[in-house]
């Protein structure tokens, strides 16, 4: 275990057990070991392919366009 980590549970010893879940959960879930990976519908791969061959060809939003987005969510 290296030192950062170690460092990391100690903190962790001292809050409440809902947070140490909440933690574990989480390293647990970096690790690979809490829940299985997500499997993308054929309609999302599809779109990931598309979304990846857009950037290949240099496509991108525009900041106006990214804005709009933004907004249209609230951020």
């Amino acid at each position: 275990m290296t030192r950062l980590l170690d460092q990391a549970l100690e903190a962790a010893r001292g809050l409440s057990s809902e947070a140490q879940d909440d933690i574990a959960r989480i390293v647990l879930q970096l690790a690979g070991s809490e829940t299985p990976r997500v499997t993308l519908s054929p309609e999302e791969l599809a779109a990931i392919a598309a979304s990846k061959a857009a950037a290949a060809r240099g496509e991108f939003a525009t900041d106006e366009q990214v804005r709009a987005a933004w907004a249209k969510h609230g951020l």
